[in-house]
């Protein structure tokens, strides 16, 4: 491979101003996720009467000391449903993959100090997609449940699909992936399921209560009263009613058992020995990811000063560079994984696009997994481009993206827009994980050109009609359309909606990939022990 040589001066005004840009971006999506973290910490002293620790003090707890934890969806439902201000963001659940007894699992909190954990549409959403995740990557699920359920306000908009979380959770045991409850509170109705349908069950003694219907819930149904504690408190379940295999004396009594049940499974014994990894760090530090970008989106630059900065070594194996020098295609290696990848240096040409699906089938053929990293206007329009088959071509692209049997991990480090999303393996194509830069875009097609779209086809239609067109209520309608988009097009909008999997520092972005890549290889090797109907409590 070739050692990439770059061509940045990082110690230019241009540099620097880039890096000053993208700091800003940066610091915007940290101060998001602060505002969440800020309200949670101002439940603490309620939590500490009550003798409880707070939901993310119990994924401390949880997880092997000194081993790292990749936060997903973090921003779900930012500035949605009822969070306002984008304090509630995250969908009340706190989830991630991180290392639990020496065996990395998906750990799943119920952010219990905001809105009592209730579940927003925007929590299942996360939910579901958390599921997927476990269940494509074979991995345990660790819950650390404490939710008043959903919340009501938003109701109808999540009971239907409410249910496939419970199918999920059937499915998953039945293929052989264990699920881990710790009950520290209220799991009450629907959330009651939650932990009914685990393998495992600890009840927090005098702080569980597991019920289908709570006391009120209860008289005004039946007319029978009956406390907490003997409609659904944790000794009832564990000593009478048989729902939990573990009673914990408290918050941290339960997480300790939750790592004693996930350290007696030989979970990791069933995997072959892996050899020992071996690699170099990138010629270019880390850092200089910050000025790599232009502020102005407008203005190109090589993705190959990217690939300079996460690759090892700095070394890359360009693909038919010759052939189209627009779509980049190459083999890279990341902490010693081999990687595809394809960048973009402009439009998807429809040479670009069959450069880039022979190189996919390149990568399936050897089992090389793929990264992509997005920053494309989409595919290339004109005569020019109809004419050479760019439908055709750029449709054997999308089927190639669509089909291809390698974990494909996709990195939004610029524009993301029209057909060349799905090209690039966005959310739709379904990548086992992407995540987003915070400088980053994603639309059906930049906010002027959607502007100057909607203003020629009013002009048309006014024209037909015979009205003479108004300038004013043109520009208006060409200035209101491109606003629209610019909103709605930015990465803190888009992630809010899990159109990523979360928005990730530059900075962080090799440490990232190598993490998932290694997930990938684990699922890969790994066998389950599946069985028809999942573990039951008979």
């Amino acid at each position: 491979m070739q050692t990439l040589e770059s061509s940045i001066n990082p110690q230019s005004d241009e540099f620097r101003g880039n890096a000053e840009a993208m700091m800003e971006h940066i610091k915007t999506f940290r101060e998001a996720e602060q505002k969440v973290l800020d309200l949670a910490e101002a439940a603490r002293e309620k939590f500490t009467k009550r003798g409880k620790l707070l939901p993310r003090d119990r994924i401390n707890r949880l997880l092997d000391r000194g081993t790292p934890f990749l936060e997903l969806c973090s921003m779900a439902g930012y500035k949605m449903h009822d969070d306002k201000d984008g304090s509630m963001a995250g969908g009340n659940i706190i989830a991630g993959i991180g290392t639990v007894s020496g065996i990395r699992c998906l750990v799943v909190a119920s952010n219990s100090a905001i809105k009592g954990g209730t579940i927003t549409p925007a929590g299942l959403d996360k939910t579901l997609r958390l599921q997927q995740i476990a269940k494509e990557n074979k991995l345990p699920v660790i819950s650390l449940s404490e939710s008043g359920g959903a919340n009501l306000n938003y109701a109808t908009d999540i009971f239907v699909q409410g249910a496939r979380g419970f199918a999920n959770q059937a499915r998953m045991s039945a293929a052989g992936l264990p699920q881990i409850t710790v009950v520290h509170g209220n799991a009450t109705a629907g959330g009651a399921y939650q932990p009914g349908l685990s393998d495992y069950v600890i009840t927090v003694r005098g702080k569980a209560k597991m019920f289908l219907a709570g006391p009120p819930l209860l008289k005004a149904a039946t007319g029978e009263i009956a406390d907490d504690e003997e409609l659904g408190g944790a000794e009832m379940h564990a000593q009478v009613a048989g729902t939990a295999e573990y009673l914990a004396e408290d918050d941290a009594d339960g997480i300790r058992q939750a790592r004693n049940i996930l350290e007696a499974l030989p979970w990791n014994e069933q995997l072959p020995p892996q050899r020992e990894m071996k690699w170099e760090a990138p010629v270019y530090p880390a850092e200089e990811l910050l000025g790599v970008i232009p502020s102005d989106s407008k203005k190109p630059y090589d993705v190959r000063e990217i690939l300079a900065r996460i690759a090892d070594g700095s070394r890359f194996l360009d693909f038919k560079n010759e052939f189209d020098d627009q779509t980049v295609c190459g083999t890279i290696r990341i902490e010693g994984y081999s990687v595809g990848v394809i960048g973009n240096n402009g439009p998807i040409t429809p040479a670009g696009s069959a450069k880039a699906a022979q190189f996919i089938q390149l990568c399936d053929q050897a089992g090389t997994p793929l990264l992509f990293l997005h920053n494309t206007t989409g595919f290339m329009v004109g005569t020019h481009s109809e004419q050479n088959g760019i439908i055709k071509h750029g449709s054997k692209m999308i089927q190639a993206v669509a089909n291809c049997r390698v974990p494909k991990i996709a990195v939004v480090i610029g524009g993301s827009y029209g057909a060349g999303n799905y090209a690039m393996c966005g959310r739709g194509l379904d990548p086992r994980f992407i995540f987003a830069w915070p400088n980053s875009r994603t639309a059906v097609m930049g906010p002027a050109q959607a502007g100057k779209v909607m203003r020629i086809v009013a002009e048309d239609k006014q024209r037909r009609s015979g009205i003479d067109p108004d300038p004013k209520t043109l520009e208006f309608l060409e200035q209101a359309t491109a606003k629209k988009l610019e909103d709605g097009s930015t990465a803190l909008f888009g992630t809010a909606r899990l159109w990523d999997d979360g928005l990730i520092d530059p900075r962080d972005t090799r440490r990232v990939v190598a993490l998932v890549l290694d997930v990938c290889r684990e699922a890969g090797i790994r066998e389950l022990r599946p069985n028809t109907f999942g573990v039951a409590r008979l």
